[in-house]
């Protein structure tokens, strides 16, 4: 892990924060500051990442294309495999945190507890998303459609046929526009100082491919207006959890890039 997040409370001295920058340096990290929040900044802003994946499972979208999709796009892996690397375990107790603080925002997939029944546990288990033979090999489960259809059954959804139409390019906006549309709220809140800091921080902490200059440049790439909109359709068609953030809707209609700093800046909890 090359990123270090060091977290600044009100109560933290400036000292500090410097001699542990140097720290960060001295053990070839690469440090931001960031202020504290569930999650601090880069988990916080990442929660989307598999949230949006585990959504559009429920409606009908191939779990083993999202991940190609994905990882074409650049990410070392796609959410799914994520989740197989970091436990279940780990994501479900995680997922709990998001869901207690921002309760309006969390997709309530019932997909991995269902596995999680059944003894999958991800890779320690041997059989996740994926199922596992020696040397960490991943290798596509089509036993996951029986616990997937158990999943669709109690949220109460039919899978939507346009979702199996879509190209890797529409996949990687309906998994990373909520990662942007989050990563605009730590901003807002004051959780990070600049837009580049979270650029860093997907690049280090979440492995984002460098060569789109991280998540709030890529974003800036694309427009804020066009983000927008596509969040507020998929709003309409899927629910709160893509709700565009005020930050994000102020600066689609009035034309300014997502890195822009705020003219009456958020004192920053930093």
């Amino acid at each position: 892990m090359p990123l270090l997040e060091i977290v600044r409370t009100q109560h933290t001295s400036a000292q500090v924060v410097v001699d542990l920058l140097d720290v960060g340096k001295r053990i070839k990290k690469t440090p931001i500051v960031v202020g504290n929040c569930t999650g601090f900044a880069v988990n916080r802003m990442f929660f989307p990442y598999t949230q949006s994946a585990l959504l559009f499972v429920d409606y009908g979208m191939d779990v083993y294309k999202i991940d190609r999709a994905c990882t074409k796009f650049g990410m070392p892996m796609g959410p799914f495999r994520l989740a197989d690397l970091v436990g279940f375990g780990v994501a479900v107790a995680t997922g709990m945190q998001y869901l207690e603080n921002f309760p309006e925002r969390v997709y309530k997939s019932m997909l991995i507890p269902i596995m999680m029944e059944d003894k999958r546990a991800g890779e320690a288990s041997r059989k996740g998303f994926y199922k596992y033979e020696d040397k960490r090999k991943a290798t596509p489960d089509p036993e996951i459609m029986t616990y997937i259809q158990k999943s669709r059954s109690m949220a109460g959804v039919t899978p939507d046929a346009e979702l199996m139409k879509l190209s890797d390019k529409d996949i990687v906006e309906m998994v990373f526009f909520p990662v942007i549309n989050e990563a605009c709220r730590v901003l807002d809140e004051g959780i990070a100082v600049k837009a580049s800091d979270l650029d860093i921080a997907s690049i280090f902490g979440m492995g984002f491919p460098p060569y789109r200059g991280g998540v709030m440049l890529w974003g800036d790439s694309i427009g804020a207006k066009y983000i927008h909109g596509k969040l507020q359709e998929w709003a309409k068609r899927y629910g709160s959890f893509f709700e565009p953030c005020s930050y994000l809707a102020e600066r689609a209609a009035k034309g300014i890039p997502l890195s822009a700093p705020a003219a009456s800046q958020v004192k920053s909890r930093l």
